[in-house]
């Protein structure tokens, strides 16, 4: 076996994403300016400091995906002449609707709630975002590695120390083939984890750490989303439309979003909910049928699908957020909660949290501490800022729609009313983990199904084709299921094998046949090279035996415009 090799930083970011991006800048701007008074004499210099982000993506971008309508505030903070550096926004928004949607009609709302006016905001494309702060933190002297998947964090006991990055070049068996590579360790006085939601070294922080004590689970959606290229005049850029109702069965949270942009590309997507009842529920699915309705499918004439992709939206709000901070670490971004449900904005949250957390780690270095209590203060500059007042404001939103769309929504108005707190008697609804909600295939009654017509909609493998998504299939399987025979066993007879409706990718396939004493024979076939990372298999399990760790650096969708 070839040697590891070791590298020292004095703050790493795991993840490129506008959390770790916009914390890299910010912190490259504050040592900057100390630096310059320490020029003058009027201060003392930290010496030559090394700042890092790594990703798991080929080149920075290719896995960002949102929505998304960008909130500008905390990039107004970071980069004050940002639309004088070209960001590659789409769009001002210059309309906002909201259409309820029944099996056949629509109701357009004759005011849109305060929530979803996003007036001053910007359509954009997370992905276009996330290479252009990219570029600007590689100018900035930070060092950017794309192709560095964070594998494993390093410890002192409790204490983080760094991040080991994941080998390339082993087989299907864990084995070196001859392009062998061992991945390096990272050594860093501060680890700064932004891997998106469900990060799997976030995850497994949060349960080594339980700081997640005293938290509502973590509920999630899942966002699938295409871009289609339209036809001329079909797409006004900045025209946003939010939806409610068909094709989703009252008692699943979920919506849909068709965002104009430039260059006649039109953003529609749908979120569904992974505290859905109906084990057969199928994300993907929700959204073919959604681009159907009568009022959406027009768009489509003459037109071309050119993208698709999918993430796990983390929507548990304020009470669902970890403690964001241990020694050594501090969590970020979507790793750490901060998506606002109620606004489906997630991005600016993001942004202000790397940079707070910068601030943390600049002061650390200052200090010369890097342990729980030094980066305590992360929390409290949370707690003065902004970002808390957002989330505040929807800390118990999610948490009302437990009981249905009606009573969701009528705890949403509520809400409103008084501050946030919507039904609870006291500040917080409590909730349970999304699997946790889902019901036995015998308390369920699957819905009908309509067909793919191939033209406006599309079977899974199409959509995956247009990820771009590729991997080896030549190394070891990165979705590892604890205890397949909990599959065949338990879930096939229990849940009816929901792991094959809620991936959006195809990955999962149950080859199982009865026997004639009832007992299940085969196995499940993991297709992991359809993977697009979205980690809905680790959160909507019901057993919880599914693990999404990276793959080999450098592979999964390549997610342009999205």
């Amino acid at each position: 076996m070839a040697e590891r090799d070791t590298l020292e930083v004095d703050v790493l970011f795991v993840g490129a994403g506008p959390a770790t991006l916009a914390g890299a800048l910010r912190l490259k701007q504050l040592v900057d300016a100390h630096e310059q008074r320490a020029a003058a004499g009027e201060a003392q210099s930290l010496g030559e400091l090394s700042i890092m982000v790594i990703d798991k993506a080929g080149e920075i971008g290719q896995h960002g995906i949102s929505g998304a309508v960008l909130d500008p505030r905390a990039l107004n903070e970071l980069l004050p002449d940002w639309r004088d550096r070209d960001a590659p926004v789409e769009s001002e928004v210059n309309g906002d609707e909201l259409w309820l949607l029944t099996n056949t009609g629509k109701l357009k709302a004759p005011l849109v709630p305060p929530m979803l006016n996003n007036r001053g905001k910007y359509v954009a494309s997370l992905n276009k975002i996330v290479v252009w702060m990219g570029a600007l933190v590689e100018q900035a002297g930070v060092d950017v590695f794309a192709s560095f998947p964070g594998q494993e964090l390093l410890y002192e006991g409790d204490r983080v120390i760094g991040v080991r990055v994941g080998d390339k070049g082993l087989d299907h068996d864990g084995k070196p083939k001859p392009n062998y590579e061992p991945g390096p360790d990272l050594l860093a006085k501060i680890t700064v984890l932004g891997e998106g939601p469900r990060g799997s070294l976030s995850k497994e922080l949060i349960e080594r750490l339980v700081l997640d004590a005293g938290a509502n689970p973590q509920v999630y959606a899942a966002g699938v989303k295409e871009i289609w290229k339209c036809r001329p005049g079909v797409v006004t850029p900045g025209h946003v439309i939010h939806t409610l109702g068909f094709p989703l069965p009252g008692d699943t949270f979920g919506g849909g979003f068709i965002y104009g942009m430039r260059d006649d590309l039109l953003d529609i997507g749908f979120v569904t909910g992974l505290d859905y009842h109906d084990p057969t529920t199928d994300p993907h699915y929700y959204l073919q049928k959604f681009k159907t309705h009568p009022a959406i499918e027009p768009m489509f004439a003459g037109g071309e699908m050119v993208r698709y992709g999918a993430k796990a939206i983390p929507e548990g709000g304020w009470f669902a957020m970890p403690r964001p901070y241990a020694d050594g670490v501090l969590l970020v971004g979507d790793s750490a909660g901060f998506l606002n449900p109620m606004r489906l904005k997630g991005v600016h949250l993001a942004m202000k949290s790397g940079m707070l957390a910068a601030e943390t780690a600049f002061e650390a270095l200052l200090a010369k501490r890097f342990d729980a209590q030094q980066l305590s203060s992360y929390k409290t500059k949370i707690d003065a800022s902004w970002a808390k007042q957002e989330l505040w404001a929807a800390r118990n939103f999610h948490q009302g729609f437990e009981h249905g769309i009606v009573a969701g929504m009528l705890n949403v108005g509520l809400g409103m009313i008084t501050g946030g707190r919507g039904f609870g008697v006291k500040d917080r609804l409590e909730n349970k983990a999304g699997h946790q909600y889902m019901k036995r295939l015998a308390e369920s009654t699957p819905q009908r199904r309509i067909a793919f017509d191939g033209v406006v909609t599309f079977d899974k493998l199409t959509d995956v084709f247009k990820s771009g998504t590729m991997h080896d299939e030549n190394q070891p399987c990165h979705l590892q299921v604890a205890d397949t025979n909990i599959c065949r066993d338990r879930c096939t007879v229990e849940y009816g094998n929901p792991c094959q409706h809620f991936c959006p990718a195809k990955v999962y396939e149950p080859l199982y046949e009865e026997q004639p004493d009832g007992r299940y024979t085969g196995r499940l076939q993991i297709n992991f090279s359809n993977c697009v990372h979205c980690k809905t298999c680790d959160i909507a399990d019901p057993y919880q035996v599914i693990t999404w760790v990276p793959p080999q650096g450098g592979e999964g969708p390549v997610y342009t415009n999205m």
